[in-house]
């Protein structure tokens, strides 16, 4: 790889401009978009309060304001930070409590606005681009081309600045993904050279230090994110394969780091498992079933969004067409690298590409569910990618003939354009796909806020608990809340204009209907919940 050492000034020139733009893009309007479902249960967790705590304070039929949620999305005196671990024990133990500890000193320290709260993961996403440089260092050994690239085209991602704008703990997993494989690259060439100055007598002194950086950041990443387990599982294939499934040195020192690593997440395995009733339901969404055809469409979509996302489906053929080029330029990509590279560095990205994805695809085949539909549990298979791609970029520029080489110029400037397209116009939305089931909040806001004095009710049943929060980040002050448990038939009166029902069920709103001699009517719908509205006023007065 001599001739990939240095890189011309014009791709220096780019590389430092896409950085750039990249930081500039991660800042720029941080609280543009809704501040969706699951930010409202991270700002829950910082608060230290539970969700059966909050239904029993607000969701009790009594009509409230937009200021009485405050209270539960923010650091309070009556809570502390053991309470925050414990929240997250009870209610949410498939979360564990690295972020959302960083996350609740962050929010004493600067506040707890949405831009505060987002800017922290803005901030942890800068440091994606040293782990990344320091990662294709052990793998390339080359000091700019292939981690410049892979730095730039991170920079301009669309899947990276989704994350980089959500206050939620998956920028962090990649940070602590991308150091803890580069610590364990380390360790392993470091352990190399100690091998070799065994033979001459000489042993270096920091054997120990060396894999204990790894046990860290392998420690470090398990409480970020459980799919971890599933990155610590790549990794030792990689170590094993490479030691021929022999046990060496380098396994013996392996597998005593990663012990290390999986002791001290002990704690946290007991709170999963002794509320494993808990992450079960948690996590019961993604046994929906959908068809294999619906399935390909969005591993075919997912693939794209690494590169090129304005928040489009398979509406139309083009767009199709866009994710068939992303799926054969990542083919190749992965083909190429294993074709010219040492098989100790393309086993390595593989290994980072399949083995976190396949225990998510495989039962979605098998079983059915949408496992593998959520673009945040892929997120290491995505860093592979990206790598084995800036590695045929940086290849391809420089070899062949003066045509060929033109031509994969071209391509990095389509990937280059592609990005910052993508990354502007998410960057200027008040919504995306990643919102998902708050995917219409902003829509629903606007409908109530145009209203003179409207009412909003809804019950605390399913996604409505969340959905609640997150539109009480835009509702105007006139608005009034009236929320329930167990689908009571609250009581009306005549003091507002206009009365909206956020997502009832049908056996709910007919018994409102029936109560008050109203009729009730879609003002607003998606694939995820339904907002109605309450008429003939004259039977409610």
């Amino acid at each position: 790889m001599r001739h990939l050492k240095l890189a011309p000034s014009w791709l220096q020139f780019l590389i430092v401009v896409l950085l750039a733009l990249g930081v500039f893009l991660r800042f720029w309007n941080l609280d543009g978009k809704v501040y969706w479902h699951d930010e409202t249960y991270t700002s829950l967790r910082i608060s230290g309060y539970t969700a059966a705590e909050v239904k029993q304070q607000i969701f009790n039929g009594r009509i409230i304001t937009t200021e009485s949620f405050a209270k539960f999305q923010s650091p309070n005196l009556e809570k502390s930070l053991g309470d925050t671990i414990k929240s997250l024990a009870i209610e949410d133990p498939q979360h564990p409590p690295l972020y959302y500890v960083i996350a609740r000193f962050w929010v004493k320290i600067f506040g707890n606005s949405v831009i505060t709260i987002r800017s922290l993961s803005a901030f942890i996403s800068l440091l994606v681009f040293p782990c990344c440089y320091w990662l294709c260092r052990e793998l390339f050994n080359v000091p700019l081309t292939v981690p410049g690239l892979a730095i730039a085209l991170m920079a301009i991602s669309p899947i990276h600045l989704v994350y980089a704008q959500e206050a939620r703990e998956y920028i962090l997993w990649m940070v602590t993904v991308l150091l803890c494989s580069a610590s364990l690259l380390q360790a392993i060439r470091l352990e190399s050279a100690d091998n070799k100055e065994l033979v001459k007598g000489q042993q270096l002194p920091n054997r120990q230090v060396i894999w204990g950086i790894y046990a860290v950041t392998l420690a470090l990443s398990l409480y970020t994110f459980l799919l971890s387990g599933f990155v610590a599982v790549s990794h030792g294939i990689y170590v094993l394969a490479i030691a021929k499934f022999r046990l060496t040195e380098i396994v013996k020192a392996y597998l005593l780091a990663t012990l290390a690593g999986f002791f001290a997440f002990t704690p946290w395995i007991m709170v999963v498992i002794i509320n494993f009733f808990k992450f079960d339901d948690a996590t019961a969404w993604t046994k929906m079933q959908l068809p294999l055809e619906t399935l390909i469409q969005s591993w075919l979509l997912q693939l794209s969004r690494i590169f090129f996302d304005l928040d489009f489906g398979f509406e139309n053929n083009l767009s199709i067409l866009i994710t068939l080029i992303f799926f054969i330029l990542v083919a190749y990509a992965i083909y190429f690298l294993c074709r010219t590279t040492h098989y100790k560095v393309w086993l390595f990205i593989v290994a980072l590409i399949v083995v976190p994805a396949l225990p998510l695809i495989l039962p979605d085949l098998i079983f059915g569910g949408i496992r593998s539909l959520s673009e945040r549990y892929l997120l290491p298979s995505y860093l592979g990618i990206q790598i084995a791609v800036a590695y045929l970029l940086a290849t391809q520029i420089y070899n062949g003939k003066s045509s060929r080489r033109q031509i994969w110029r071209k391509i990095m400037m389509f990937l280059v354009i592609c990005g910052l397209v993508s990354s502007t116009v998410s960057s200027q939305a008040d919504t995306w796909w990643s919102k998902v089931i708050s995917y219409g909040n902003p829509q629903v806001a606007k409908i109530i806020n145009q209203t003179d004095k409207p009412l909003l009710m809804s019950d605390a049943f399913g996604i409505n608990y969340g959905n609640i929060f997150s539109l009480s980040y835009l509702m105007q002050p006139k608005v009034r809340f009236l929320l329930v448990q167990e689908q009571i038939i609250p009581e009306l009166s005549d003091d507002f204009t206009d009365i909206f029902l956020l997502n009832p069920s049908d056996s709910w709103r007919q018994e409102i209907e029936a109560r008050y001699q109203a009729t009730t009517n879609v003002v607003y719908g998606n694939n995820h919940y339904l907002l109605w509205k309450l008429s003939n006023y004259k039977n409610l007065r």
